[in-house]
């Protein structure tokens, strides 16, 4: 059977499969839903677990082994396979078809794989075991519904966020529910039950060295290429990660691209009230505003749009596939948001880099 995130919850209190299959590439509601399960197999009596990683030098056989094993204790137990590419191969692809024909008795199988391929759950092996038992698609939140999860996961913490505060959270860690989930038990740590506003937020997360990047970004948009300069050269001090930093750089720029092009006019620069238009529809935070209103009339959508591709260069060469100082780079794209030239400081670094 096919199950979907919210018809889960029901389902386990209900009945409980043989088999399940987890694929998604949201790793916080990966693990929840996988936790789901295993507590209800655990209400059931289902006291052990073995988890299997498969990975190229995986021997197909354990699985078989550890079905044709009966437990030390004659215990229920759960076999946890993981799979990241949910690609078997010929003889994983075997070994659960296997599995399905001859299922062990007492013994419950949850396969967590990364997000499929499309043609992988139209395969006839992955048919045969969904048919067996379920499987559960876990698809990325949609920004639209990230303040309603947001505030949900808050009031079940006990926290009581006012409409602000959401939105502030929902914008600072929009694209990883896990550094939401965190910063929400972080806040209820801090503040215990009861209110959390707008400020509440704003200080939680400055505590955090790696929030400083929100006011580095800000730094820049506001035109401040000095301070902006002194601002990462301290967070780069501190150890901040390339690869964090870049994360919110390039969301920024997508969002001023995208804003950008919406308000672009034939005369070319926007009017005050296009700009407060578009700025409703992306959901700007109010006290951030002014700063986004100032760049989006400092620059078109082509320069916004060369920063998103600049922020692409910039990710292949944190990862090895291009030449280049990852450093220097982000130091010119953190300049060139608020303003400054980019081409020539990226063709130095590009230059440095590959003498």
């Amino acid at each position: 059977m096919k199950l979907n995130a919210t018809q889960l919850e029901s389902h386990l209190q209900a009945d409980l499969a043989p088999l399940y299959i987890l694929s998604g590439d949201e790793t916080l509601l990966v693990q929840e839903a996988a936790d789901a399960i295993r507590h209800a197999a655990r209400a059931r009596g289902y006291s052990e677990r073995e988890v299997m990683h498969v990975d190229r030098s995986f021997d197909w056989s354990a699985l078989n082994d550890a079905g044709d094993t009966l437990s030390l204790f004659a215990e229920k137990r759960i076999i946890e396979l993981r799979i990241p590419t949910g690609k078997p191969g010929d003889a994983g692809r075997k070994a659960l078809l296997n599995w399905v024909e001859r299922p062990p008795e007492d013994t419950l199988l949850l396969i967590i794989t990364g997000k499929l391929e499309a043609a992988i759950p139209r395969a006839k092996w992955f048919k045969t075991l969904e048919a067996a038992g379920a499987s559960l698609t876990i698809w990325p939140l949609e920004a639209a519904r990230l303040p309603g999860w947001v505030g949900a996961r808050m009031r079940e913490r006990g926290l009581q966020p006012d409409v602000a505060a959401v939105e502030l959270l929902a914008q600072r860690v929009e694209g990883n529910l896990l550094a939401a989930a965190q910063e929400i038990d972080k806040l209820q740590l801090l503040h215990g039950e009861g209110p959390i506003t707008l400020e509440d937020i704003d200080e939680a997360v400055v505590d955090n060295a790696r929030f400083d990047i929100y006011r580095l970004v800000d730094t820049a948009l506001s035109g401040d290429a000095t301070h902006t300069q002194r601002m990462f050269n301290r967070l780069q001090e501190e150890g901040i990660e390339p690869v964090l930093l870049l994360w919110v750089l390039g969301r920024e720029l997508r969002s001023l691209a995208g804003m950008a092009a919406e308000c672009a006019t034939a005369g070319g620069r926007p009017s005050d009230a296009a700009v407060d238009q578009v700025m409703t529809r992306y959901r700007v935070w109010q006290k951030r505003k002014p700063l986004i209103k100032k760049a989006l009339q400092r620059s078109g959508p082509r320069r916004w749009q060369g920063l998103v591709l600049v922020a692409a260069r910039i990710d292949r060469v944190i990862k090895g596939q291009l030449a280049g100082n990852v450093r220097d780079e982000l130091l010119q794209l953190c300049l060139a948001l608020a303003g400054l030239p980019v081409a020539t400081g990226l063709q130095r670094s590009v230059a440095r880099a590959r003498g």
